[in-house]
């Protein structure tokens, strides 16, 4: 694995759970990252499949639910984050380059993990901000649940991103061409 220095997206050096945890977050990223790999910005926007999703998108969606996330633990009021129910953090917009959303996605990855290191423990609930799919009463998650569904969604949409690029040009993350 790439260390910090040599990969913006990289997790620090943490010892124990806290440490495990931003590196499997990190591995994710770099998982995601090979799938951009050496793409130009029209390939990041080219849908390959039925669904709406590309490979800028899915990298613009994951930054924004970093942000997103990472703004709902720094803050702990419970209150929804600017942005995070909109859809066009799902598409890569006229104009925008691969190289400035991976430039974005490598800015919130650091964030995340300044804001987690500086966390007293893992063990602090938050309230999550109310969303249309939200049950009635307010729902609490640990900052742990919380990186743990980060991880999560990370490797999820990497797995998108890898069926993409493989329709694309037929690289993917195990056989890059």
């Amino acid at each position: 694995m790439a260390t910090s220095s040599e990969n913006p997206t990289a997790s620090p050096s943490l010892d124990g759970e806290r440490g495990e945890l931003l590196s499997a977050l990190a591995e994710q990223r770099e998982l995601l990252l090979i799938t951009v790999r050496g793409i130009s910005d029209a390939q990041a926007a080219q849908r390959t499949t039925v669904s709406e999703l590309t490979l800028g998108g899915i990298v613009k969606h994951l930054t924004r639910g970093e942000q997103v996330w990472t703004q709902i633990i720094a803050k702990g009021d419970g209150e929804l984050p600017e942005g995070m129910l909109d859809m066009e953090q799902y598409r890569m917009a006229d104009g925008e380059s691969i190289a400035e959303l991976l430039e974005e996605y490598a800015a919130a990855a650091k964030t995340t993990e300044a804001v987690v290191s500086a966390l007293p423990d893992l063990d602090r609930r938050l309230p999550l901000p109310r969303t249309p799919w939200s049950p009635p009463e307010t729902v609490y998650w640990s900052v742990r649940r919380i990186l743990l569904h980060l991880i999560r969604e990370t490797a999820q949409h990497s797995g998108h991103a890898d069926i993409i690029r493989e329709s694309l040009d037929g690289a993917n993350t195990t056989a890059q061409r």
